[in-house]
């Protein structure tokens, strides 16, 4: 889409640049949300409980991760852990985005935070290192429109999904649908050494405490992936 110097664009302007700069990743967006709706409606949920689970939570890994716990009958408090830590990098996404978004007001800080994605963060920290003539107001509402855009299609792929996982016959499993759609999510974000030791230990640690009852293991193991990972990155920078 072209760009326009900042002083021909308004900010209402900038949040439909960014609603359509977003339109096309929107094929990313829906086959994870189709198949978190299915799978959502295969462990016993009701299509209003899918919905909920989207629009509270709005945050792909984390809620298949809390489903695929909840099928294990694992306690609730390990299943919020569980999925907090599994949505921890977006603690770094924010305070990478933070000097870029600091002078926008509170209301639409917490919009944009609400909105937070893998896909709209990589897009906004290019965007906005590019663009450096625009102002934080500017950005904040270029950031809403990528927002807006995931959110309604993650919400409605869900919605989709749930009523075809409501129509699907009982000898229809699709429980290995799980483990590849986070190879699938997980895999292209591996671009460097220290996401690549944090990957293999991830896989390593996970393995060794399988053992460990309602998915601890998996929780143990991410928080350690992560330390070497941050270890590997530290030393490089070195």
């Amino acid at each position: 889409m072209q760009d326009y110097p900042t002083h021909t664009i308004s900010a209402r302007g900038l949040f439909w640049k960014g609603f359509l700069d977003t339109l096309p990743y929107v094929l990313m967006v829906v086959p994870f949300g189709v198949l978190f709706g299915v799978i959502a409606t295969e462990a016993g949920l009701p299509i209003a409980q899918v919905l909920g689970f989207s629009v509270t939570i709005i945050a792909g890994a984390a809620q298949f991760t809390a489903v695929s716990l909840m099928q294990d009958n694992a306690p609730t408090i390990v299943v919020i852990l569980t999925a907090l830590a599994v949505n921890l990098r977006m603690a770094m996404y924010s305070a990478t985005l933070a000097p870029f978004l600091g002078g926008a007001p509170f209301w639409q800080k917490a919009f944009m935070a609400y909105g937070l994605f893998d896909l709209n963060f990589i897009m906004a920290d290019t965007k906005f290192r590019q663009k450096t003539e625009w102002t934080s107001v500017q950005k904040a509402f270029y950031f809403s429109g990528t927002s807006l855009v995931i959110i309604v299609t993650w919400v409605l792929a869900t919605y989709l999904g749930a009523l075809g996982g409501q129509a699907l016959p009982d000898w229809l499993e699709l429980d290995f649908a799980l483990p590849l759609s986070f190879v699938a999510m997980v895999a292209p974000t591996i671009r460097s050494l220290p996401h690549v030791a944090a990957a293999i230990s991830s896989v390593v640690f996970a393995l060794a405490f399988a053992p460990i009852p309602f998915g601890l293991g998996l929780l143990l193991a991410a928080c350690i992936a992560m330390l070497i990972g941050a270890e590997v990155e530290r030393r490089l920078v070195k």
